[in-house]
């Protein structure tokens, strides 16, 4: 099988083509999704906000009681042998599972964690995605009350993510009690009353990286902006709701279900918090 754009891949202490990448059929990442992960946007050969990822990597491995026998010397050397001198646009996808054991739900005492990795070139999103906005859907946030890990048990968020796309929308933003959560890929944000508003960290949301490099960006530059929940009525009646993530960066969204959003194009605080985005982009390369 052919992996465009990867030619070699880590697995378990080896650089290999993704051919000969194979891990047996009772590892836990495959019977159970018991497992977390990590992606990395890589500009210029620089990891964007590497110890970060590596922070929430190391939480998520803690409570999951998964071992993780890597130093941060280790994980430097992944991402440096993946890199291997590329300048163009990557990420970087990192994933950790509980290792290989007889198949039973509780948790094995001796199994040895599996580490997989590689790079691929980052795809930008297109241009008129930036300059026209996106449209989304909002969806029951029918997953479990722990998605602020980042596990691999991903099955809630790709059915919702399929339902957009069945609806020609980018994104689904996820709605429980009435309240706005994220996307079932992102984190969302929205200008109301002139505050840029974005639901708190806690166990109902990941705190994505991206979300929290924008918040500092804001806080630096004196963007009015403000961590509280909000319902979707609320966000249906914004001048502006925008999306990130470590891929995406700051999407606007534009339309939600297919009604405009604000006046129905990207608004004056994305554009400004986009360009404080960019700078720091300039900046790290």
């Amino acid at each position: 099988m052919a992996f465009p754009g990867i030619e070699t891949v880590y697995l378990n202490g080896r650089f290999v083509s993704p051919d000969e990448a194979s891990v047996s059929a009772f590892d836990r990442g495959f019977l159970f999704g018991d497992g977390i992960y990590e992606v990395v946007p890589v500009y210029a050969g620089r990891p964007l906000r590497w110890p970060q990822h590596l922070a929430r990597l190391q939480r998520n491995l803690e409570i999951l009681e998964i071992p993780n026998p890597w130093s941060t010397e280790d994980f430097d050397a992944l991402a440096a042998g993946l890199i291997d001198g590329r300048t163009h646009d990557l990420y970087l996808y990192i994933q950790v599972t509980r290792g290989v054991a007889p198949r039973d739900h509780v948790f094995p005492e001796n199994a040895t964690p599996t580490l997989f990795a590689y790079a691929q070139a980052l795809t930008p999103s297109p241009a008129e995605f930036y300059t026209a906005g996106v449209a989304a859907i909002t969806l029951s946030d029918i997953r479990w009350q722990r998605c602020d890990l980042k596990t691999i048990s991903l099955v809630g968020n790709v059915w919702l993510r399929q339902k957009a796309k069945e609806n020609h929308a980018i994104e689904a933003l996820l709605v429980r009690d009435g309240y706005v959560t994220e996307g079932s890929a992102s984190n969302v944000f929205a200008v109301i009353d002139g505050v840029v508003l974005t639901p708190p960290t806690g166990p109902l949301l990941l705190p994505g990286i991206t979300r929290d490099l924008v918040l500092e960006l804001m806080d630096r530059d004196g963007v009015k902006h403000a961590e509280r929940i909000f319902l979707e009525a609320e966000m249906l009646d914004a001048d502006e709701v925008w999306i990130t993530s470590s891929t995406k960066e700051i999407l606007p969204v534009t339309r939600i279900n297919d009604v405009p959003v604000g006046r129905g194009r990207p608004g004056p605080v994305y554009a400004r918090v986009r360009g404080l985005y960019q700078q720091y982009k300039a900046h790290d390369r």
